[in-house]
Parts: C-alpha cells; structure tokens; sequence
C-alpha cells in the first residue's frame, strides 16, 4: 500500500473522529408538540368570605382549617416555539374533603358530610424556556390565564345532600391567573434525557412549583365561592 493511500486514510479516520463524538455528546431532539402536566397541591375555597354569611362562617365549622386535597391533569398544545412557548391548556382536577356531619343544635352527627369540587380550566399560558434551550439555564417561568368552570356537591352519608329542599350541588364560573417556576430535570443527567426522548418521545422533564390566584364565583355572583389562593406542584412532560 502507498504512503499516500495511507494518508488518505489516516486522514478519513481524524476528520470522522469529531463527527462521531459530535454524535454522542449533543443530543437530538424529536418535535415538541405539547406536554402533559401532574400537579397536587392544598385547596381551601373561599366559601367563608361570601359577604351573604353575614360572619358565618360554615366552612371552617364544618372542615376547620385543614384544605382540600386536588390533583389535576392538564394537557397542553404548544402553538409558538421561538423566543419561549405559547399555547394552550386544558385541566381537569378534583378535590374532596370529609368531617363529620353538623346537627342543628351544632353538635357532630354519625354521618360524615363531604365537599367535593371537579375543577375544569381552559387557558393560556407562555413559558421563557429559551435560555433553558440556548443557554443551560435549567429554571423557566411561565405565566396561566384561564377561564375556569367547577361542577361541586355536598355529600352526607352516602347520598347528595339536601338544603331547605334543594339538592346541594351546581356549577360556578370563574378566572384562574398563574405564576411558576419550572426546574429542567434533563441537566441533571442528559443521558436518561436523550434515552427518554428517542424511546419515550419525551423531550423534556420538569418539577415545577406554581402559585395561583382563582376567582370561581360567577364573576362576582351571590353564592358559593369556590375561588382559592393556592400552591400547586408537580412534574411536567414535553412530548
């Protein structure tokens, strides 16, 4: 063999080296489309602040202070994807909450009353992930606005409970804002994240923390408020 074609090989192998560690180490991401969120977090409505209650206070009576427990899935379709995502949101959750029933006379009953609540939102949302992309930043914020609709009813015992003749239970109308911060869980080992992405399709993992502020009252409306001030967190999947 030639000491030319042996050049022309040593050279082959050099130039394909880079390529192939170029390879490993930059990860390659399948299309971003949506993500799937799970979140938890307390829940106390507002029902005690009705200005209707006159000082009443039948929440905290009935439940204390402890909160409600909710749980939502949300799914989100992402519509922009430039300097940040934009799109949109749509979440389902529930909460419930047990104590023991209250007669007349105030005292407990043997049957336990229960709220419960299915909060359904649709909304907006935008999220800075462009320095988390481009730069290594692993936190990205993100702001929600969304209109919000939650079926509720009482329970007493096993049935639906009845007040002055009428079932209780319905549906309010409201506003959620949202504010929160994501943490990029793919920096912590980018390997699993690009094992993640080519098996799964998913492309990146968050735990987040998020603090929102809901009006649920029919906007302003006589009646239960079910609007809260709440924490929420939980993990975040783009696929």
């Amino acid at each position: 063999m030639s000491s030319t074609a042996v050049g022309l090989g040593v050279a082959a192998l050099l130039l394909a080296v880079p390529a192939v560690a170029q390879e490993v180490t930059i990860p390659t991401r399948s299309p971003r489309t949506g993500a799937i969120i799970f979140r938890g977090g307390g829940y106390q409505p507002r029902i005690d602040t009705e200005k209707a209650l006159e000082g009443k206070t039948p929440y905290k009576d009935t439940f204390g202070d402890a909160s409600l427990l909710l749980i939502e899935l949300e799914f989100q379709r992402f519509f922009y994807q430039g300097i940040g995502t934009a799109g949109l949101g749509l979440s389902a959750g529930y909460a419930e909450k047990y104590a023991n029933a209250l007669l007349e006379d105030g005292t407990q009953a043997a049957d336990k009353a229960a709220l419960k609540v299915l909060p359904l939102q649709l909304n907006g949302f935008y999220k800075f992930d462009y320095a988390a992309f481009k730069w290594g930043v692993p936190l990205v914020p993100y702001a929600k606005l969304g209109l919000v609709y939650s079926p509720w009813w009482m329970t007493k015992g096993s049935a639906t409970e009845v007040v002055e003749g009428s079932k209780a239970s319905g549906g309010k109308w409201g506003y959620a804002a949202t504010a929160g911060v994501s943490f990029l869980l793919d920096v912590l080992e980018p390997r699993f994240a690009r094992d993640f992405d080519s098996d799964l399709g998913v492309n990146h993992s968050y735990l987040f923390a998020e603090y929102t502020y809901a009006e649920v009252n029919n906007f302003g409306g006589k009646g239960l408020n079910l609007g809260s001030r709440r924490w929420m967190f939980g993990l975040a999947l783009d696929y």
